[in-house]
Order: structure tokens, then C-alpha cells, then sequence
């Protein structure tokens, strides 16, 4: 490919990228590189971190695998109604980590509503694969589209 591949740093414990042609070490992604090419790179799941921590809204539908919350007893909206709230709530929130938290604690569905939505630290297998999947992805502070999982429609916000 590129000659680039992704090491760990002996002294500060952390990916570099080191191009076994040139024998240069950075830091920073290669320039030229799509995120797609350097997800291949040898040694790449070295960039995923090993826990990330996250809050999230949940609006459950009735096709979710437990269609009740601590607000409804019996939810019977659909998945289509359950995104376009969710939408709604992405409008409101634009990047105001502070209004996600609040309508986390306002309408989620989830027990974590009590935390503005707080799921605290999580790692691999630990979350339902497109809940994960979304997580990891993200920065810190960057909040997902609509994440679709058994449990309902989530928006997600990756705090650490």
C-alpha cells in the first residue's frame, strides 16, 4: 500500500504512524490518506480506543424489544414517529452539549435520563453493535445521526 503502518509508542503509550520505507514516525494521520486507507493499515485497531464513555437519548418504538420506559408503560408510536422525534430533538440540540443533557433527562427512555443520559465507560461487546459502532466512531463531544438498535432510535454523544 503506502509503506504506513500503525505502531505503539514504548514511551507514552499511544498509536504513531511509522512508514517502514522512509523510517518517518508522526503522530498525526498521514497525509493523502482516507479514513477507509488508514483503517487497513497494519497494526490499525491500535486507533481504537479501548473504552469510550457516552450519553445518549432513546426513544423507543413499538417494535423495540422492550416497548415501555419510566415515562410509558406501553409504547405503541413507530419507528418512523420515533426518528421524527428524535430529528427533532438533533434540531434542537445542534452542538449545545448542555440542551442534550437536558432533553436527555426529559425524554429519554432510558434509565439513564437520571444522568442526563450518562452511560458512563463502556468498552467493545458491551453495547448493542450499532450503538458500539457509533461510539467508537466518534470524537469526543461530537454527537451522532439516529443510531437504530433493538431498543429503539438513539442519538449519542461521546464524552470520553
Amino acid at each position: 500500500m503506502s509503506g504506513w503502518e500503525v505502531r505503539l509508542s514504548n514511551s507514552r503509550k499511544v498509536p504513531y504512524f511509522f512508514n517502514t520505507a522512509t523510517q518517518q514516525s508522526i503522530w498525526d494521520p498521514p497525509e493523502g490518506l482516507t479514513k477507509e486507507q488508514i483503517a487497513a493499515l497494519p497494526g490499525a485497531s491500535l486507533l481504537r480506543p479501548k473504552d469510550v464513555r457516552a450519553s445518549h437519548i432513546l426513544v423507543k418504538h413499538s417494535g423495540s424489544r422492550r416497548p415501555s420506559s419510566w415515562k410509558e408503560p406501553n409504547i405503541t408510536r413507530s419507528k418512523e414517529e420515533a426518528i421524527a422525534i428524535l430529528r427533532g430533538y438533533e434540531a434542537e440540540i445542534g452542538t449545545d452539549v448542555d440542551k442534550f443533557g437536558q432533553l436527555a433527562r426529559e425524554h429519554s427512555d432510558c434509565s439513564s435520563h437520571d444522568h442526563d443520559g450518562d452511560l458512563s465507560w463502556f468498552g467493545p461487546g458491551q453495547m448493542q453493535k450499532p450503538f458500539e459502532d457509533a461510539a467508537f466512531s466518534l470524537r469526543v463531544g461530537e454527537i451522532s445521526g439516529v443510531v437504530e438498535t433493538q431498543s429503539g432510535v438513539h442519538l449519542i454523544l461521546r464524552t470520553g
